[in-house]
């Protein structure tokens, strides 16, 4: 019963921060210029940890300026949130969160760039974009599994999305996220997002959980230069095992 008032409260004040979060960007930042937009995303990102019981720990250097490619596990609904409260990173989600109430706003304002995952050829489009986003300097976050997993290995990554940092000569910078049990630092299941879970249920499993750590580790950027994309994908794979092996 406790665990079910805590979770109504931690929901409530989520929902308001992220309708403030909403009118921040529909109302604030055309006024605004793009890295002044960056740090209210940060803001905001850590603010919505902190209400939802999450403690971010960052380890390593977050990539202090672009051109970058990150690349990271994918674990739940949660994790873009985490990884813009280490840095504001402009992220490739599918096309379908878009038009998500709320979210959609949300993803849309903090620069994320769509793929339609159904159309093979929108791979093209989006490394076309990436491509020039790298080039203007940008820092551009993919998540190369395609989708979330329970955390316990990763899935093969796809390399498609690794043409953009090899086409703009942009280095590729891997990371590992995990989420634990503040007190214990075992690794938690709650935010999992995978297979038959829902949002719904995923949210509140999370609001329920007891304190939880977002470890985000930052490894060493790469350079790009003369890499073959599916040869540098199965190492960065193992890149990211290792990154996340060092945070438990």
């Amino acid at each position: 019963m406790v665990h079910s008032l805590k979770a109504c409260w931690r929901l409530l004040h989520a929902v308001g921060h992220a309708l403030a979060g909403w009118w921040t960007i529909r109302f604030t930042f055309p006024g605004l210029s793009q890295a002044e937009r960056n740090a209210r995303v940060q803001a905001w990102s850590r603010r919505m940890l902190e209400i939802m019981g999450i403690t971010l720990r960052v380890q390593g250097t977050p990539p202090p300026e672009g051109p970058v490619l990150l690349i990271c596990n994918h674990l739940s609904w949660l994790d873009i949130t985490c990884i813009h409260a280490a840095r504001h990173v402009r992220f490739v989600s599918k096309s379908d969160v878009k038009g998500w109430p709320l979210i959609g706003t949300l993803s849309t304002g903090s620069g994320t760039l769509y793929i339609e995952r159904e159309r093979r050829r929108d791979a093209l489009r989006v490394v076309h974009h990436m491509t020039e986003a790298l080039r203007n300097g940008d820092l551009i976050g993919v998540f190369p599994e395609g989708t979330t997993s329970d955390g316990r290995g990763l899935l093969p990554f796809h390399a498609n999305l690794l043409q953009a940092a090899i086409s703009s000569g942009a280095p590729v910078l891997p990371a590992a996220l995990r989420f634990a049990d503040a007190a214990t630092g075992e690794t938690s299941q709650a935010p999992r997002y995978i297979d038959d879970d829902s949002l719904a249920t995923s949210l509140w499993n999370t609001l329920r959980a007891p304190p939880l750590l977002a470890i985000v580790r930052f490894g060493e950027p790469q350079d790009s230069h003369g890499r073959d994309r599916r040869t540098w994908a199965q190492s960065l794979h193992e890149d990211v095992q290792q990154l996340r092996r060092e945070t438990l």
